[in-house]
Parts: C-alpha cells; structure tokens; sequence
C-alpha cells in the first residue's frame, strides 16, 4: 500500500471490479471529458490477463477505508532506442472532486513510479477543456509539453488533447510516499 496524507493507493485486487465496473460504465463519475465506455466483469478481468502494456489500476481510498477511485500507468512503447514511457490517469467520484485527493494520489503514483521503475519520464494527457485535470498534473510538478490534434475520439467527435510530462530530474524526491519497509 502506498500511503498519503489523506488518502492511500493500492493494488486493484479481483474483489475490486464490480465496484470498478460500477465507476467505469456511469458516465457521470468518467466525467464529460472521457468517452463513454460499457465493460462487462469478464471483459475487465481479461485487461490483467494479457497485459502488453503493463496496465496497473491503484484503489485510491480515504483514511477511513472508502474507496474514492482510482488512479492507474501503463507503458505506452518498449521500443529498443526509446525504452519504457508510462503514462499516468485517475478518476474520483464527484462527490469527491476539489479536495485534494486526485493530486496527492497522483503524487504518491509519481512518487512510486519514480523509486520503483528505471524510467526518466512520467507522462499524462487530458481533454484541452478539462481545466481541473491539468491543474491536477500541474501541482503535482508536470510540465505542459503541447497540444496533441485529435487523437481521442470522444462522445463521437475527435478531440485535442495536452499532453504534460514530468521528468525525473525535476521530480528529484517523494514529496508523499514516507513510509518504507525495512
């Protein structure tokens, strides 16, 4: 379990998808800016099954347990010259959004990546209206690196994204993640 202030992330387990399942096909918790997405039980068990991208879903929960979404990274390209570039997204529940939550569990996944993986960036991309989000990425150190044209097609139109990345010499320390196992 990786542990903040006011919230903690852990490992998605088997026992998580209907809950996941219930947050990923109710388009009001995935927001305006993601596309609407309907996934069965079995579809969602089969994503950790074959998993060439290495794709990871953190529960983010509150002190008391609650679970108030999640937050995941994934490999984008292993090419040889390039190596590993992740990618990181999240989504919390409405009911949830403006306090916080989002950008401390987006830290402690930078935080966890950066100490645990041989990488040098940690990338994310957002819908170009979805202001909250790239002030999510924008507290938690990213940079705004540009605008990517249409590569998300979203509620039936194709939308510009912005892409930002952090690197890790601008990361240099955890800024969340205190407790190690000894």
């Amino acid at each position: 379990m990786l542990e903040g202030k006011n919230v903690n992330l852990r490992v998605m387990e088997k026992e998580d998808l209907p809950l996941f399942q219930e947050w990923l096909n109710n388009p009001r918790f995935m927001g305006e800016y993601a596309p609407p997405t309907q996934s069965s039980r079995t579809e969602l068990e089969k994503v950790n099954e074959a998993n060439p991208f290495e794709l990871k879903f953190f529960i983010i929960e509150k002190k008391d347990g609650s679970k108030i979404g999640y937050v995941f990274h994934f490999n984008m390209l292993t090419y040889f010259i390039m190596g590993k570039l992740l990618e990181i997204g999240y989504a919390v529940l409405p009911s949830e959004r403006g306090k916080g939550y989002c950008t401390e569990a987006a830290q402690l996944m930078v935080d966890y990546l950066f100490l645990s993986k041989d990488i040098a960036r940690i990338q994310a991309t957002t819908h170009t209206k979805n202001v909250i989000s790239q002030k999510v990425l924008e507290k938690v150190g990213f940079k705004r690196e540009g605008t990517l044209r249409k590569p998300a097609l979203i509620r039936g139109e194709w939308t510009d994204m912005v892409l930002y990345s952090i690197l890790r010499e601008e990361w240099k320390e955890p800024r969340i993640l205190t407790k190690f196992l000894r």
